[in-house]
């Protein structure tokens, strides 16, 4: 302002703006190849105004068309209003009112974006402060997880949370979501034991810090859906790890007993109850039998007993019978001593009924030849040619 000419001439206040308006409208229409001066010629039928309204025309143009835009298939736009949410739009060609009155955010909601918790790029690349975390148990564990989502709702996405400022100084929905997943995970192996989280529960520990994330999530309204939560990595600390290798082993080792024991029982018992289920119908088989015997003996001895009341003595000789014949029919050899002779009758009752018998039996190997009878001396009464049976019944009282 000081530099202008008509500043200092004038001496009560600042310049009129009325006559600022005046000279700048003279400067463009000099420029556009006017006349300046007079009131003629910077009239709005001058050539200088028509240069003008064609301007202002192709300005409003370029303006108006500055409010076309497109959302693709896997996006969709939000509608602004001098910073005031107005619609979301799907899908297509949209227009909305130029800037400054209304803006559009395109967000993709397709993309799955990818959060890496206890390491970075790699999980050789530790960040502990991460990782290293406490069991229920008290243990402490190194635990790296690599977390999926994406975006659901973009208006809860872009109005309902705060966004935390990320590594390069703006905010990012990573960090929000890295979080939420470090706190999540914290609680749940908190309440588990180092076993579960090392060995046996790691698919429970994934499934429970799924569903804890996303109940964070969806209270706090932040418009992010988890895809996936993966378990990268989960060991004991470096210091221990040895200890804990040994632990393994032992458990391994635990395992592999406990199989061989089922097996050796699976094998055992079964026999064992098959041989004492054999045994039981043993058992009740022998005792069915002798208690068949002993029924059949009792009526055989009643049967006896009334024929024997009939003849005594025919019935007592049948019964010898009888017993001789169970006895000799059991044995090879038989030797008869006579009552009134001195000699000792043989009988080789195998070399007999080997001859009786039509089918030649071979003789065992090494086994001594049969004896011959002994010859009854000539002193023998020729009584003593009968059966020695029939003689030994007939001398009986």
């Amino acid at each position: 302002m000081a530099n202008d000419p008509q500043w200092g001439n004038r001496k009560k206040g600042p310049p009129d703006l009325e006559e600022m308006l005046r000279n700048l409208n003279k400067k463009l229409a000099a420029l556009l190849g006017g006349k300046g001066g007079g009131a003629g010629g910077g009239g709005a039928g001058g050539p200088g105004g028509v240069g003008i309204g064609l301007i202002i025309g192709l300005v409003l143009l370029v303006w108006a068309g500055s409010g076309f835009y497109k959302v693709d298939s896997n996006e969709r736009g939000v509608v602004l209003r001098f910073g005031k949410y107005i619609e979301t739009t799907q899908p297509g060609p949209h227009w909305h009112l130029p800037y400054p009155m209304e803006s559009v955010d395109v967000i993709n909601t397709a993309q799955v974006r990818t959060v890496e918790v206890g390491y970075r790029d790699s999980i050789k690349n530790q960040m502990l402060q991460e990782s290293q975390m406490l069991t229920d148990d008290e243990n402490i564990v190194d635990v790296q997880i690599a977390v999926q989502y994406s975006i659901k709702n973009v208006t809860d996405y872009l109005f309902n949370n705060r966004m935390p400022i990320g590594m390069n100084g703006t905010p990012d929905d990573s960090e929000l979501v890295r979080q939420i997943a470090e706190t999540s995970i914290r609680e749940v192996v908190g309440k588990s034991t180092i076993n579960n989280v090392l060995y046996e529960g790691q698919g429970q520990v994934v499934q429970d810090t799924t569903k804890l994330m996303q109940d964070l999530l969806d209270r706090y309204k932040t418009g992010i859906q988890i895809s996936q939560v993966s378990l990268q990595n989960a060991q004991p600390p470096q210091e221990v790890q040895a200890a804990f290798d040994d632990a393994v082993k032992a458990k391994a080792d635990e395992e592999r007993q406990k199989n061989e024991g089922m097996a050796y029982a699976n094998n055992v018992v079964p026999r064992a109850t098959g041989e004492a289920a054999r045994l039981r119908q043993q058992a009740e088989g022998y005792k069915q039998a002798v208690i068949a015997s002993a029924q059949g003996d009792a009526s055989r001895f009643r049967q006896i007993l009334v024929e024997y009341n009939k003849a005594p003595r025919v019935t007592r000789e049948r019964m010898y019978i009888d017993t001789m014949q169970q006895i000799l029919a059991s044995t090879t050899k038989v030797l008869v001593d006579q009552k009134n002779a001195n000699n000792l009758l043989y009988l080789p009752l195998d070399k007999l009924m080997q001859n009786t018998n039509p089918v030649t039996v071979p003789a065992p190997s090494g086994a001594q030849p049969a004896a011959k009878p002994v010859e009854q001396s000539a002193s023998s009464s020729t009584s003593d040619s009968e059966p020695p049976l029939e003689r030994d019944r007939r001398d009986r009282p």
